[in-house]
């Protein structure tokens, strides 16, 4: 009863002031464009620790003051990390930038993710941060979506990431976002698509022209509400062997309402 009354509480604390950023995004990511600056403000960059400096590795999304959602495939228990909270451009220090220090013991990658079958699903973790975030206009909160919510063929989300703007291209340096409509399972299941590669805890997005690419990984699917504010429906997951951009293997995320029970319980505990 006390983990529900835990898991209620954090609903509403997550529900309220959350997803609407104080910068409008305009209507690289491959065949992206610059973002509007601080326009996905609960974007994060994970970066880990090598030869004494921090590198970008993987997206995420800031869901509580002091905890980041991101891919169970970014996090290795075996590295050290820090979390960037209101980047933009990674070239500048702008004044913005939040640097928070993450401890080896606060790293939560769902149990049933396995790092030798992507295509099982799972992709998903939760890193608690060693200092609350600082919220303001460039650092801001997602909202999640309900429990099994599943978003209708052609809904226009945005991915939104530090990744390769191309197949084995550059990082950029400003944070891109790309319009990516949503495909539906019945159409990204079929033989000629994703096949039995996708499962039902996923969320296809994309097409032939725009997608994810390495870099990407961890960071959010942002899809609009009626209300004018923004849900973090997916988790960036994989893309093709053949590329990141290839005909009919849309970029794959891990389908966030899946796992709100999973996100509360994590959350609650810790």
């Amino acid at each position: 009863m006390m983990l529900r009354l835990l898991s209620s509480l954090l609903l509403v604390a997550l529900a309220s002031g959350c997803g609407q950023p104080s910068y409008h995004p305009s209507s690289r990511v491959v065949n992206g464009e610059d973002a509007v600056p601080y326009s996905w403000p609960w974007q994060v960059s994970l970066q880990y620790k090598k030869d004494g400096a921090f590198h970008h590795t993987c997206g995420g999304s800031l869901i509580a003051p002091d905890w980041v959602m991101t891919a169970g495939h970014c996090v290795s228990s075996s590295l050290t990390y820090q979390v960037v909270l209101g980047e933009y451009n990674r070239a500048k220090d702008e004044g913005s930038e939040q640097v928070i220090p993450v401890n080896a013991e606060d790293l939560f990658v769902h149990p049933l993710w396995n790092p030798n079958c992507v295509a099982c699903g799972n992709d998903i973790a939760l890193i608690k941060l060693s200092r609350s975030a600082q919220l303001g206009d460039a650092v801001q909160l997602a909202c999640l979506p309900p429990a099994g919510d599943i978003l209708p063929n052609g809904e226009p989300c945005y991915i939104s990431g530090w990744g390769r703007l191309y197949t084995g291209g550059p990082l950029p340096d400003k944070l891109q976002q790309a319009l990516l409509p949503v495909v539906d399972y019945d159409h990204c299941s079929q033989r000629d698509w994703w096949g039995s590669s996708v499962k039902k805890t996923m969320v296809c997005a994309g097409g032939d022209i725009h997608s994810g690419c390495n870099g990407d990984s961890g960071g959010p699917l942002n899809c609009p509400t009626a209300d004018g504010s923004w849900q973090v429906h997916g988790v960036t997951s994989f893309v093709s062997a053949f590329g990141c951009n290839t005909l009919k293997k849309p970029t794959v995320f891990t389908r966030v309402s899946a796992f709100n029970d999973w996100i509360e319980e994590v959350m609650s505990s810790h």
